[in-house]
Order: C-alpha cells, then sequence, then structure tokens
C-alpha cells in the first residue's frame, strides 16, 4: 500500500552524542576523514547502506547501539575530540584573517547549482561542482563567504540505462527534512519567507534552507511551500528543467529572491552584510536589478544606482559559447519585471536595455543574461586563461572600437578542492613524509609553486599506491557495472562475466563528463578495430571506463551515449571497456584516483576549463588532453601528452575528428603504453613513476580551489570592496551624471592632427620619437579624458599586436577653433616591423578600466595615412 503522507522521523540521541548532530549537519564532514571514520565506527554497514551520509546513517541506527556508543568511552573521546576540531576550525583565524589591508566583510556568491557532497544532490556538472569546491575552499581559507541557490526538489536526474543501452531519465523526490539542512527561521519560530510579485497579483513565496559548508552559509530557496499555488511550488523542481518562463521564473527567485534571502540571513543571525557580489554565471544576473531597486527606495535614481551596484559586483562566465547562455524573449522580460509585477518602481524599458543585444550580430529582441551580467558588473573573468581571451572576443561586441584583448575580461583560472578529491591513501602518503598538519595546510591554503617533499617518495611506495588506488577501482566498476546490467533486466546468471571485468595491472584510461556533441564522448571509437587492438593487446593492452549523463532534452547526446554503451556491450570488448550510468560525485571519488590517464578530446576552444583533469592529477593519473582549457595554460610534456587538433577553417568537422582521433590513437600505441609497461632496472616503469611524481610536485600546487579563491579575493574581491566603499551617494551620483555628460559630448571628440620627429620611416632600437597630437574634445575638457599613444609590433596588416600605452600631457590651453595639443615621448623598445597610433579615452578615478565606458577616438584612415603610422 502506498502512504498517504511522509514524514521524518528524527531520531533522540542520548545526551553523551548530541555533539553527532552537530557534526552531521556541518558539511566539512564531506571532506573531513577523521569525522566521516568516526560516522562509519557508528555502524559500518549502515554507513555503506546510507550512501556514507550522516544524516541518513543517524536514522536508522537501532537504540541499543546508541546506548551502547553512549557508554563507549573510546567513542566518546573521539566524538569530543572530532566536536573540539570543528569548534577551531569554525573559530579559528584562518589565511583570511591574517591577511593585511581591509578585505570585504562579506561576500555573497550566487551559483545555479552547487555540488557540495552526493548527500545533497543539488548540481549536474561542472559548473554546480566548482561552485562547491568555490565554497569548501573559502571555508578552509576562512573567506566570509554566504551561498546562495536554489533547492531543487528533485535536483537533477538519476540515469539508468535501457536493455538496449538509452538513456533513462528518473527524479527522485527529495525531502529537506532528510538532506543536511536546517530551515531559516524568525524568532518566532516561524520559517523565514521571501516573495516575489507575478503578473495577474499572484506571489511566488519560498522558504530558506540552510546548509553549513564549514565556515560558508549556504542559503538554499524552495517555493515548495503551501501557500504557493501548485505553478508556483514547481519553480525550484528540477535543475535546468522546464521551458523559458519557468526558467526565467527560477533566474528571478534566485537572483532578486537571493538578495532577500542574504538580507534575512543577516538580519537574523547578525552576519556582516556582503560588499561584493559575484554572479557565478549569468543565471543569477537579476541579484543586480534587486540591489539596484533597494538603493532607488533610498531615494537614489537609477543611474546612480546602476553606478553604486556595478562597484561591488564580480561576474564569472562559463560558456565559450552563445548557445551555452540563456536568453528569454524581451517582452517575457517585461511582463514579469514591468507594471504589476515585480520591481515595479524600475521602469522596465531601463531595466530591458541592461539585457539588449545591441551590439552588431546580436538579436535585439532577446534579453541575454551574460549581456545582463556584465553590464551590472564592474570586473568580470573567464575560468582559464584561454577562455579568457575567448570571451574577450566572444563579448567584444559591448565594447566597440577596443581590440579584443583590452575588452575588461580577466581568467581566473579554475581549481578543484584537494581534501574533496584527493584520496585518502594519497594524502596518508604524504603526510607520512612532512606531517599531517603541514599535508592539510598543503592541499588547503597552498601558495608554494611546487610540492618538493613528493621528490622523497620512493619510487616503489609511487607504484604500490597507484595500483592500490586502480584496483580499488576495479572492484568499484564492477558493483556498480552489476547493478546497472540488473536494471537492464539481467537475471544474476547471465553476469558472471563481470567478475573479470578490468585488471588491476592494465593502463586504465578514464572518460568522465557530460555529453554535450563538443565534449566528443564517441571520439574513440572513430576508427573500431583500432580501438579493439589497443584493448585486446597482447603485450600492452588498455582498459577504458566511461561515464556521463546526456541532457534530458539532448537526444543527438543520448545516442552518443548509446553508442559507446553498444560498443561496450560487445562481448569481445566488455572486460575492457565499460560505461557506468548516474556519474556524479561518489562515483568519481573513486574513478579520478584509479585511472593512469584522463582523456578529454573536446572540440578546441570550447572546453572553459574543464576540471576533471585537474582532480585526476592530483592523485597521480596523468592527462591526456586536446589543448584546451586549463590543459593549454599548463601542459608539459612532464604532465602528460597533448591531442594534436586540426583546427584550420577548411576543415571540416568530420575530417577534423578523423585527424584528432588517428593522433589519439597514434599516442596511445606509440608513447603511452609503452612508457607505462617498460620496465627499468628495479623492475618498476621508471619513466612512468617520474611522470607521476612531476606531476605532483608541479601540477599539484597549481590546480587547487585555494590558489582559485585566493586569486579572487586579491584580484577581484578586495578591489571590487574598496570601489563599493568609494561608491558612496554622492560618488556615485557624480559618476553617474559624468558618464551621462561624457557620452553626449563624445561625437565632438576627435583627433585633428598626428606628427612626430621621426625622419624618415627607420629607426634605432632605443631611439625615442617626439609626438604632438592635436585633439578636439568639444565639451569636454582635459580632466574627462586621456589622450594615449599605443604602440607595439605590427602584423601583415598594421594591426598593432602587443600593444603598450603611454599617456600624452596637454601644453597650453585651447586654440581658437577649440582644440588641444597634446604631446609626449614614444620609446622605441623593439625590433622589427613597428606601428602607433593615437586615441581618446574618457578618464575618472572610479573607472576601473580605461575601456568601462565603451568610448574611444582613434585618428580617421586619411589622418593616419598622412601621418605616416607605421615604422619598418
Amino acid at each position: 500500500m502506498k502512504a498517504i503522507r511522509r514524514l521524518t522521523v528524527r531520531p533522540v540521541l542520548p545526551d553523551p552524542l548530541r555533539p553527532l548532530s552537530d557534526l552531521a549537519r556541518n558539511l566539512r564532514w564531506s571532506w573531513h576523514a577523521e569525522t566521516r571514520d568516526l560516522f562509519q565506527s557508528v555502524d559500518p554497514g549502515r554507513w555503506a547502506a546510507s550512501g556514507r551520509d550522516p544524516v541518513r546513517l543517524l536514522g536508522t541506527v537501532p537504540p541499543a547501539r546508541l546506548a551502547e556508543l553512549a557508554e563507549d568511552r573510546r567513542f566518546l573521546r573521539r566524538l569530543a575530540a572530532a566536536t573540539d576540531d570543528l569548534d577551531h576550525y569554525m573559530t579559528g583565524d584562518r589565511w583570511y584573517q591574517v591577511q593585511p589591508g581591509r578585505l570585504p566583510a562579506a561576500v555573497a556568491y550566487f551559483s545555479p547549482e552547487f555540488g557540495i557532497t552526493a548527500a545533497l544532490p543539488q548540481y549536474s556538472g561542472g559548473l554546480g561542482i566548482l561552485a562547491g569546491d568555490h565554497l569548501k575552499a573559502a571555508s578552509d581559507l576562512g573567506v566570509p563567504l554566504v551561498g546562495v541557490g536554489l533547492l531543487y526538489r528533485h535536483g537533477y536526474f538519476r540515469q539508468s540505462l535501457s536493455r538496449d543501452g538509452w538513456q533513462q531519465e528518473h527524479y527522485p523526490v527529495l525531502d529537506p527534512h532528510e538532506l543536511p539542512l536546517t530551515l531559516l527561521k524568525e524568532p518566532d519560530g516561524t520559517p523565514a519567507r521571501v516573495a516575489l510579485a507575478l503578473p495577474g497579483g499572484r506571489e511566488l513565496r519560498a522558504r530558506v534552507w540552510l546548509a553549513q559548508v564549514g565556515r560558508v552559509p549556504l542559503l538554499l530557496l524552495d517555493s515548495d511551500v503551501e501557500e504557493n499555488d501548485l505553478g508556483e511550488r514547481g519553480v525550484t523542481d528540477r535543475l535546468y528543467g522546464g521551458g523559458s518562463e519557468h526558467r526565467l521564473l527560477q533566474e528571478m527567485l534566485l537572483g532578486i529572491g537571493g538578495v532577500r534571502a542574504v538580507r534575512t540571513y543577516c538580519r537574523l543571525t547578525g552576519h556582516a552584510e556582503p560588499e561584493v557580489f559575484h554572479t557565478n554565471e549569468g543565471h543569477a544576473g537579476f541579484l543586480g536589478l534587486e540591489r539596484i531597486a533597494e538603493l532607488c527606495d533610498r531615494g537614489m535614481e537609477f543611474d546612480s544606482a546602476l553606478e553604486a551596484v556595478r562597484a561591488g559586483t564580480v561576474f564569472t562566465t562559463h560558456t565559450p559559447v552563445p548557445a551555452g547562455i540563456d536568453r528569454f524573449d524581451r517582452e517575457l522580460v517585461a511582463r514579469h519585471l514591468g507594471p504589476g509585477s515585480e520591481l515595479p518602481r524600475i521602469d522596465v524599458e531601463r531595466v530591458l536595455r541592461l539585457g539588449m543585444e545591441t551590439y552588431p550580430g546580436g538579436e535585439p529582441g532577446l534579453f541575454n543574461m551574460a549581456v545582463m551580467g556584465l553590464r551590472l558588473a564592474q570586473r568580470a573573468n573567464g575560468v582559464s586563461l584561454l577562455h579568457g581571451g575567448v570571451s574577450r572576443e566572444m563579448f567584444s561586441g559591448l565594447w566597440p572600437g577596443f581590440d579584443a584583448e583590452e575588452v575588461p575580461i580577466t581568467s581566473v583560472t579554475n581549481g578543484v578542492h584537494a581534501p574533496t578529491w584527493v584520496a585518502p591513501e594519497v594524502f596518508r602518503l604524504g603526510a607520512r613524509r612532512i606531517g599531517v598538519q603541514r599535508a592539510e595546510d598543503a592541499l588547503t591554503v597552498g601558495g608554494s609553486d611546487r610540492w618538493d617533499s613528493v621528490a622523497d617518495i620512493p619510487d616503489q611506495d609511487i607504484w604500490e599506491l597507484r595500483r592500490t588506488l586502480r584496483e580499488q577501482l576495479v572492484t568499484e566498476v564492477r558493483e556498480r557495472l552489476r547493478a546497472s546490467w540488473r536494471q537492464r533486466g539481467a537475471g544474476t546468471a547471465e553476469l558472471g562475466w563481470i567478475d573479470d571485468v578490468l585488471d588491476p595491472d592494465v593502463l586504465t584510461i578514464g572518460f568522465a563528463r557530460r555529453v554535450p556533441s563538443y565534449k566528443r564522448l564517441t571520439l574513440m571509437l572513430r576508427d573500431r578495430e583500432r580501438l579493439t587492438e589497443l584493448l585486446l593487446h597482447p603485450e600492452r593492452p588498455v582498459q577504458i571506463v566511461v561515464a556521463g549523463k546526456a541532457h534530458p532534452a539532448d537526444d543527438g547526446g543520448k545516442r552518443l551515449v548509446q553508442e559507446l554503451v553498444r560498443f561496450a556491450d560487445d562481448p569481445r570488448v566488455r572486460h575492457r571497456i565499460v560505461f557506468l550510468p548516474d556519474y556524479g560525485m561518489a562515483m568519481a571519488q573513486k574513478l579520478y584516483p584509479g585511472c593512469d590517464i584522463w582523456l578529454n578530446n573536446p572540440l578546441r576552444p570550447l572546453e572553459a576549463c574543464g576540471t576533471s583533469g585537474m582532480k585526476a592529477a592530483l592523485n597521480g593519473c596523468l592527462n591526456l588532453s586536446v589543448l584546451d582549457g586549463w590543459w593549454d595554460e599548463w601542459f608539459q610534456p612532464d604532465f602528460g601528452w597533448a591531442i594534436p587538433t586540426a583546427d584550420g577553417a577548411g576543415t571540416d568537422a568530420d575530417r577534423r575528428d578523423a585527424i584528432e582521433a588517428a593522433a589519439l590513437y597514434d599516442l596511445l600505441e606509440q608513447r603511452i603504453t609503452p612508457r607505462f609497461y617498460e620496465r627499468g632496472a628495479s623492475g618498476l616503469p621508471d619513466r612512468w613513476i617520474e611522470m607521476v611524481r612531476r606531476t605532483l610536485s608541479l601540477l599539484g600546487p597549481k590546480v587547487l580551489a585555494g590558489r582559485m579563491v585566493r586569486e579572487y579575493v586579491e584580484r577581484l574581491y578586495a578591489p571590487a570592496a574598496e570601489a563599493h566603499r568609494a561608491m558612496d551617494p554622492d560618488s556615485a551620483r557624480a559618476l553617474a551624471e559624468w558618464k551621462t555628460r561624457v557620452r553626449a559630448a563624445w561625437p565632438g571628440v576627435s583627433v585633428d592632427h598626428v606628427e612626430t620627429s621621426a625622419p624618415a620611416a627607420t629607426a634605432e632600437l632605443g631611439s625615442t620619437l617626439g609626438l604632438r597630437v592635436r585633439v578636439r574634445l568639444g565639451d569636454l575638457a582635459p580632466d574627462d579624458v586621456e589622450v594615449q599613444a599605443v604602440s607595439g609590433r605590427v602584423d601583415s596588416e598594421d594591426r598593432i599586436t602587443a600593444a603598450t600605452t603611454v599617456p600624452l600631457k596637454p601644453v597650453g590651453g585651447p586654440d581658437l577653433e577649440g582644440r588641444w595639443v597634446y604631446e609626449g615621448p614614444l620609446g622605441l623598445d623593439r625590433t622589427g616591423p613597428f606601428g602607433y597610433t593615437v586615441r581618446i579615452l574618457p578618464a575618472h578615478r572610479l573607472l576601473a578600466s580605461a575601456a568601462e565606458a565603451g568610448l574611444v577616438a582613434v585618428p580617421s584612415d586619411e589622418l593616419g595615412e598622412a601621418a605616416g603610422l607605421l615604422m619598418r
């Protein structure tokens, strides 16, 4: 019979065991081995059955066992030690607290998904795992972050396979009372609420759940409350589900409702109000509108409020393709943000202009969330060096007149949270060399360029560690494969072959990620005969573990999954290649350490960062990847192999895949498998072990989330907080008025004449040219602008590359025609073809970059030719 109602019955812990509840409710247990070991000792069998989730575990332990533990002095000593350790972690000074200068009192970090632990399934892929690692690293560093997201009642889907290998989706209902969450409550005990106005006089209400991620509170908004109508209750049903209006409502709740949730949390707890708001992708971009509305309610004009909000906002873009950005019909946004709906006190046309694609090639009828994110943030970044360049090119239309390299989007290369992803066996090996505390500090705070202590680990220890991890993966794969085949309808009698799947002494390749077409799940199948020969080689075989989910609406991705599954089902090779359904954090934590090679073969440059290879590297796994994302930035032959790419404009997609697949096979046949199986004088694969050692010692410190978060603090959060403090109401109003005046006057700004002291078209290295420039400033004054000389080498089309800029100084007042003369020296600091030009930019002390206003005046083509701007 089916229950008509479900409720959660919580265990009553004996008084001596009460601290177990606090330990279970703080998600630090998910990356703190000693706390996990403590929970495992409560009841090892139930710990495994609970999916290693302390909250679920405590709900299943029999009262007799709890009574026994309450009398167990050894267990109580361990419990007291774990409780004291957590208290010290939560209250003691960490990296952030001992930094010089005035750092932000708090930072609000908004993301549509967070991958903290498998026990809180609120993530779909890399964006969510990155957000989770960001929170955990911030906690370890003591950064006063407040996370903001949505609580999806079905999370992302669970994946299984049909008998013929077709992906099937399941959406289990998640009960917040059974998750490591607590309800945020008002002083009178009622749940704290936020509400959004909807068209037609309706309201979207949400309560706020709190997940404690170490020191970092994570606020999750949940619309499944009785006060809502059925449609509104379903707003937070699924991650990335529903149609366009459904997604818009999710993003309004995340952005607008999220700011209100942060205000409520700070009011109820006394937490410092955020000085900086960080938007992780465009989904939360509406947070800027809510903050503008807050300031307008205090009497600010819209333009002044916009400047004040921009000063304290950081926007991170993760997508390298326009198709990956949420875009909404203009009229849909207008209906939900216009009169009679949310934010009625703001002119909806002003709101719409923030997201309109008003640049060449854009679609003015669409509201672009990333475009709004960039217009509402004074600081923006991509997530790898290469992706920063791709983003500057992709969004260059927002800054017309500027070269792509000057577009104000920097980059902070992603990192991964080592305590989450490093296998305990790897950690223990390091801790034996340098001690537990130093090992923990190295993995969390980072700061060193290399881990030299790895050099002292004997080859034998490294090789035994790698085999142990591979053996654990083999056991895990067999268990998961057996469960998958049972879901596919196979009987026990059909599954004896699974006992021989994979071999702990065979070179193991891992490939696991989402399955959009650009990640090319099936590139390895391009030449099936050649792949089969690799798998079944008599002396140097390889084995491959594959996992990944296609989006439920992506039938093309599902066909790729099916193609891979059908190949892996072939009895000839099924002991050497497996597809594991339902890829998630729990599987990943076994998969990364157990592989020898991590494969990544996206279409370059469509992988913004690709952090899975980082997690593998931290466990001594070598990368085999296209030079894309982070691998383009940090690849060295010491760390693995680069798959050559066929990037030529004339290469069609099919030919490109054929060329790159052949290069992949060549690397495996000629360089990778021989090195793995080759034995030196010691009987060990000396050259392979040395690559593992160098990966750990040189690449390990680079890929840490601790390094990433420190970069965010130093390069983005601290400057944004300083700008926020400087933007008091008077300064914000003055900046807004100045921008309005400069934009109105800019058509009257021009470069009229350029002359130089150069006598000829050649000059000697180290000499100096004298520049004299005559400009028109219209209604502006010299204090409003900067006149610059821009110089550098020139390419075959006379474009300046690797430019340097030098400000020129005004000499005297305006002439009778209102023109100003600027002069300055121009040093010739490089040989070869050299060129220069001049330009005029708006200048104000509160601008974060010269390109921020998107205005520039340069010489006309005729003037450039007359000035002799090129030297060869």
